[in-house]
């Protein structure tokens, strides 16, 4: 019989995850992952671990299976939350989620389920896995899950093929709606138990409270950057010497000085803010809403632009610097001068949109056919074949 241990978070998805396996005739343990212990900086009634691991424990009661928790608040710490201050300190915006999954649940994790015998390690993210065989090889696929809701292969999109070889997605090929009516039906506490948001496994955090634990409040000024501001209006049809002189000029993004705009108000840090961020500006009496065009953590200044058309927003392309590139499917990995056409995201649940790789020797451009609102620098931008996410990078 072959073993599975399914992380269990207190949700719904790895409750019916373990249902399923236990069903499907794997022996499943269940385990819980503490990631924290710093309440004070939780949103406590919204995913407090203390009741998510007695709700994982509840279920694995029920199914019959053994359970246990792991603290692993250490390497969280040392991998996931000083990345994210570090990232934040030079202006960029990480995404802790992927990196959760990357480092923690598919790395530390992994290896302990793998210490206690395990054959798979399981989780309940809503994406499926499948394989093919080339030149005698086994190839695994990361596939998008079938409901297009909650597909939530973005979140994965840093696996490698060893990573997934041993990795199981249960509810992969159900809808929400069909995994909380087995939960219903089975009995399981977490039934109808709201999805949890928030940082991975920590819950729903105030993101300027926990950042302030290392980065102290700093006021600096809010300049709005008008629409007509020239360098919007600079003619993309110069004459390039070379194509990647081309690839650098449609990813390179607008630079702003002080004295390009006015100032409109103040804010406590500009380490606290992202582009495209449209609340917590605390500006208001503007014909329309101030979106975050750019922010400057060296100057403390943030850069708004006049609603969501704001030139200031949107780019063609981006770059993804060597050593951040990451091919799942490393049999379709580019050589310099190779390019690939590719549907891609730079955030979970936006829309894939088309888009061209090229691989040059300096590094990865991904230009897209349509200009991209909000493209920041430290996420993660990811491509896809069809169904199948076969490639990912960090937005340099």
């Amino acid at each position: 019989m072959k073993r599975v241990v399914v992380g269990l978070s207190g949700g719904v998805d790895s409750s019916v995850s373990a249902y399923l396996l236990k069903e499907q005739g794997y022996e499943v343990i269940g385990l819980f992952m503490k990631n924290w212990h710093d309440d004070t900086v939780t949103i406590s009634d919204e995913c407090p671990w203390l009741d998510d691991s007695n709700d994982a424990m509840l279920v694995a009661e029920k199914l019959g299976i053994p359970f246990q928790t792991v603290d692993l608040s250490e390497e969280y710490k040392e991998r996931i939350v000083d990345y994210m201050f570090n990232e934040y300190k030079n202006g960029r915006t990480p995404n802790p989620d992927v990196l959760c999954n990357r480092e923690i649940k598919f790395d530390v994790f992994m290896k302990i389920a793998m210490s206690l015998g395990a054959d798979y390690v399981a989780t309940g993210h809503y994406c499926r896995k499948s394989s093919i065989e080339k030149d005698g090889e086994t190839i695994y696929q990361l596939l998008s899950g079938k409901d297009n809701n909650k597909d939530q292969s973005y979140f994965l999109c840093q696996l490698s093929q060893e990573q997934l070889s041993k990795t199981l997605f249960p509810i992969g090929e159900l809808q929400k709606s069909e995994v909380r009516k087995i939960a219903a039906e089975q009995d399981l506490v977490t039934a109808d138990k709201k999805d949890s948001q928030g940082l991975c496994f920590i819950g729903k955090v105030r993101l300027p409270d926990f950042l302030q634990q290392q980065l102290k409040p700093k006021e600096g000024d809010i300049v709005e950057i008008d629409s007509t501001l020239d360098q919007y209006a600079k003619d993309t049809k110069e004459d390039f010497n070379t194509t990647e002189e081309e690839l650098a000029y449609l990813s390179k993004k607008f630079t702003y000085n002080f004295e390009d705009g006015k100032v409109v108000g103040k804010h406590q840090g500009a380490h606290y803010f992202t582009k495209g961020q449209r609340k917590g500006l605390g500006v208001g009496g503007t014909p329309e809403p101030l979106f975050v065009i750019d922010t400057d953590v060296e100057e403390n200044i943030i850069y708004t632009g006049q609603g969501k058309q704001h030139p200031g927003l949107y780019r063609r392309g981006l770059f993804v610097s060597p050593h951040e590139i990451h091919w799942i499917r490393e049999d379709l990995k580019l050589d310099t001068g190779d390019t690939m056409n590719v549907m891609a995201r730079i955030r979970y649940r936006q829309t894939l949109e088309k888009a061209t790789l090229h691989q040059t020797e300096h590094g990865l451009y991904v230009i897209f056919d349509n200009p991209q609102s909000a493209i920041a620098e430290g996420q993660f931008v990811a491509w896809y074949h069809d169904e199948e996410l076969i490639g990912s990078g960090v937005i340099s």
